[in-house]
């Protein structure tokens, strides 16, 4: 069954399968067409949606990625996806209410089985400042305005409240209670994780008919075209297109000449659920000295929570897998450290991880601001021979920057577009309300993952339901799906980012072997 916006579910693995056989197809496909209506360059969370927004208007669709599907800043985020309480706190009421709106659409809407509801709690700790304990409740109760405004129900996110210190302990059981003075309660969302909704948003975007192609590089890009070279074969192809869109991210202006990009590197440390005594609430604790910065502890899949982030300057090039520094490492760590009984230490790490925002610089010289300053609203960039660009923004709000992006290329273009932009109202592969869900037949891990799909990723002998290796949750049944449907090409496709077991080195060696044996399968 596929939904052409009218909101019903997808259980169609087989056309929105994406694997080596497909893309070898599709490339043969393009090298005799030679021409699309819709070149994307860039297999992010932005790219992907460009690609479904004009596959679901009708148009001839060819996504090129040079690695891998979300292999850039859309895997490095913090999973949540914020109604826009930092921007609120700061004065851009714009970009917030963006934010709400967009936050209701991925819950209810586009990927329900992969955003859910996660409470926030902000402790008022001894050290925290009566004005940074009276920002973070005006924050909150904007929050409920903004969210009251985006028309998504308490069903769906509660609103805030002043809370007990029993409670906030409940929540976040390893805290310091000594002059704790309770503390303050809101609620968010989160995906299950960020690289899992890019593949999703792909591989719906294939089912709308759109060619996704990973290991493929654009070079000699301009507004009407690009050269694509196969990075696995060497081939390569001259591509015409009514329109092409650079959503490169981070490398945008590697692409388009003349883009001037101040990236941003937001680093978060990766830990075991043991050292929080079982955390099931988002922990925010306010940096000492700084009026509107927080470090917050994140619960994660399989047992891990995420700690951060940073925002700081990272000039220089551009590195495909940026590091957390020696620095930002111990800031992360002395700063939650500070609110809870143990301290946390280095020994404590399972990993770090780091990403790099693509913030579009300001024209100011070095020093003059901070990255954390930077408007975080995106931006269309429109190159003299009609490249069009879209950099900065967020994760939360991908769906409207792709829309804006595809809008402005085809205001600018020839081609007859019969259809507006649906991707408000079409979910995405395995989506489903939340009753639907709640019926499907399989464990609730694959519901968490896969949605209404889960029972076609367990179809099988029960063996695909064991664990890949002792100490892991990973299963047999999510690499082989990982290999025949969500477009994995490599080892490191599955352990990076269809699954996110290479957060740990200890894990991505026990893992090895039977990533190995799933491709060896096919």
């Amino acid at each position: 069954m596929i939904d052409r916006g009218g909101g019903k579910a997808f259980r169609t693995v087989g056309n929105a399968s994406l694997n080596a056989a497909r893309r070898a197809r599709e490339l043969e496909w393009l090298a005799s067409a030679g021409t699309v209506d819709v070149l994307v360059i860039g297999g992010g969370v932005t790219g992907a949606g460009v690609a479904l927004d004009a596959a679901a208007r009708g148009l001839t669709v060819a996504l090129v990625e040079k690695h891998d599907l979300a292999f850039g800043t859309s895997r490095w985020s913090s999973k949540l996806v914020h109604g826009g309480l930092r921007y609120l706190a700061s004065g851009h009421v714009g970009i917030a209410y963006e934010s709400a709106v967009e936050r209701g659409i991925l819950m209810k809407t586009t990927a329900p089985h992969l955003v859910h509801p996660v409470p926030q709690i902000a402790p008022w700790l001894p050290q925290a400042r009566f004005a940074q304990a009276a920002l973070l409740r005006s924050a909150f109760l904007g929050g409920d305005v903004l969210r009251t405004v985006a028309r998504t129900s308490d069903d769906y996110l509660p609103h805030s409240r002043r809370v007990s210190s029993a409670e906030i302990l409940r929540y976040a059981p390893t805290l310091r209670p000594e002059g704790m003075r309770g503390g303050f309660l809101t609620w968010d969302g989160q995906l299950y994780d960020d690289a899992r909704l890019v593949v999703a948003i792909a591989r719906t975007a294939a089912l709308y008919g759109a060619r996704v192609l990973t290991r493929v590089a654009a070079t000699d890009v301009t507004g009407r075209g690009a050269v694509l070279v196969d990075q696995l074969t060497g081939q390569r192809l001259q591509v015409d297109a009514s329109v092409v869109i650079n959503a490169a991210g981070i490398w945008a202006d590697q692409v388009a000449a003349g883009i001037k990009l101040r990236p941003s590197r937001g680093s978060h440390l990766v830990l075991p659920q043991s050292v929080f005594g079982g955390l099931s609430a988002v922990l925010t604790v306010p940096v000492p000295g700084e009026l509107r910065r927080v470090v917050m502890a994140i619960p994660a899949p399989d047992d891990r929570v995420y700690v951060g982030l940073t925002d700081e300057d990272a000039p220089g090039p551009v590195s495909d897998v940026p590091h957390a520094t020696e620095a930002e490492i111990d800031f992360l760590l002395s700063t939650i450290s500070a609110a809870v009984r143990v301290p946390l230490t280095r020994s404590d790490l399972l990993g770090t991880y780091a990403g790099l925002r693509p913030l579009l610089g300001t024209g100011h010289h070095k020093g003059e601001d901070k990255t954390a300053d930077i408007s975080r609203r995106h931006a269309v960039i429109t190159s003299p021979d009609g490249l069009v660009t879209i950099v900065g923004g967020k994760l939360t709000t991908y769906r409207r920057m792709a829309q804006d992006a595809l809008d402005t290329a085809l205001s600018q273009s020839s081609l007859e577009v019969r259809r507006p932009c649906l991707t408000h109202r079409i979910p995405l592969v395995g989506a489903a309300d939340r009753v639907q869900l709640a019926t499907v037949r399989a464990p609730s891990r694959f519901v968490q993952r896969y949605g209404v799909e889960a029972p076609e990723v367990i179809a099988g002998p029960p063996s695909l339901l064991e664990p890949i290796a002792p100490g892991l949750r990973t299963t047999y049944a999510e690499l082989r799906f990982a290999v025949r449907h969500e477009g994995a090409l490599t080892v490191d496709d599955v352990l990076d980012r269809r699954t996110r077991i290479g957060l740990s080195a200890v894990d991505r060696e026990l893992a090895l072997p039977a990533v190995r044996e799933a491709f060896a399968g096919v």
